[in-house]
């Protein structure tokens, strides 16, 4: 590890400098050209440490890359995947005012500040630069070696609606899976809740406020009411949380609202409560003598990722590792959901938050810590190499 942590060292310039070129490269979800952009510059670097590409080419979102270093494993006994995304949820333009640049905090740590910096495109880097190393050491040319898959995804922060089936596909031919989205604080990630999204409609019925008011059917109303009976199902002793995030409806002041929508957020801790939720928004009903109708859409879109066995046989191994060089690494769960959901629930080993330290994803204070890039890049690669 010491030997490890030396080389990483030695190597935080070069992972810098392709952090920036990813960051500057603007990717957003939405936008195909750009992200497949910024793809374009993973695949040459993929390339130039002798990687064999496999582009997953799509219509209207951005590729999806598949890089493979090392020896062509026989069995998922020697095969291990990274998982990374290199969409980012800020549109074209960012830059101008979230620029990429080195300074300084109000603590003097220097950070690298950007839009997607920290989710996740500091993790991509350093799991090139931790493939670089091994390369440079031998240890990819060995006949004994893992060969290490990297997928990349071009839609993560939307759902993963395209790259799901390529990931679980990759997954069941390898024997566990790194996931380099940002730390918690500095914790590696043992849990992550699954995610659920809902869109109520309550369709009722115009009137005049004031001329025509019993002859209406109040859809703002009826929603209301479906919003609490909706959030009445938290249960925070369980891990379950529900939250209307967004609502809408209603033209004018004056005029008894024909149609309202709320969209709802589910978080859940534990897989089988998942199918449970789903019954209970397919069982809403308009309550009795709004005279409203209602229209649910949505359902689970990443199980949970539960703390298995295997998941912490892998934490305890990247522990003694982080020791090694003086770093008592501990473990979390957290709310947010990655794509390690999806591959852990499959019942593979899936170890989160592998990627860089920093604050703000999403917000425009995006940054990460310089210093913890290189104990964490050199971890990486032992845990590549164990």
């Amino acid at each position: 590890m010491r030997a490890l942590l030396a080389g990483a060292r030695r190597k935080q310039p070069q992972l810098l400098e392709l952090t920036k070129k990813l960051v500057l490269a603007e990717s957003p979800s939405d936008d195909k050209s750009a992200v497949d952009a910024c793809m374009d510059l993973a695949a040459a670097h993929a390339k130039s440490l002798g990687g064999r590409v496999k582009r997953h080419k799509q219509k209207h979102l951005g590729d999806v890359l598949e890089l493979r270093f090392g020896p062509r494993a026989k069995t998922p006994k020697n095969r291990i995947l990274l998982l990374g995304h290199l969409d980012t949820v800020w549109p074209l333009g960012t830059l101008k005012t979230m620029p990429c640049r080195i300074a300084a905090d109000s603590t003097g740590n220097q950070r690298l500040y950007g839009p997607g910096t920290l989710d996740m495109k500091a993790g991509v880097a350093m799991a090139f630069t931790a493939i670089e190393m091994l390369s440079e050491a031998g240890h990819l040319s060995s006949n004994s070696a893992n060969e290490i898959i990297l997928l990349l995804n071009s839609e993560e922060e939307t759902g993963s609606p395209i790259s799901r089936p390529i990931t679980e596909k990759l997954a069941q031919e390898c024997r566990a899976v790194y996931v380099l989205e940002p730390a918690q604080g500095l914790a590696y990630k043992t849990a992550r809740k699954g995610t659920g999204n809902w869109r109520i409609t309550v369709h009722g019925l115009a009137a005049h406020a004031g001329v025509d008011f019993t002859r209406g059917r109040s859809a703002i109303l009826e929603l209301a009411r479906q919003i609490e009976k909706i959030s009445s199902w938290t249960d925070l002793a369980k891990g379950i949380t529900l939250n209307a995030g967004v609502i809408g409806g209603g033209t004018k002041s004056n005029v008894i609202p024909a149609e309202a929508w709320a969209e709802i957020d589910l978080r859940v801790a534990r897989r089988a409560d998942g199918p449970r939720m789903e019954k209970r928004f397919a069982a809403l009903k308009p309550t009795p003598g709004s005279g409203c109708t209602i229209t649910i859409e949505g359902g689970i879109n990443r199980p949970p990722m539960e703390r298995t066995r295997g998941t912490v046989q892998l934490f305890r191994r990247a522990q003694v590792l982080a020791s090694e060089i003086d770093w008592q690494l501990t473990e979390v769960a957290t709310g947010g959901a990655s794509d390690g959901n999806f591959t852990s629930a499959l019942g593979i080993p899936t170890l989160d938050g592998m990627g860089a330290v920093g604050e703000g994803a999403h917000a425009t204070h995006e940054s990460i810590l310089i210093d913890h890039l290189a104990p964490r890049t050199a971890l990486l690669a032992a845990m590549l190499a164990s």
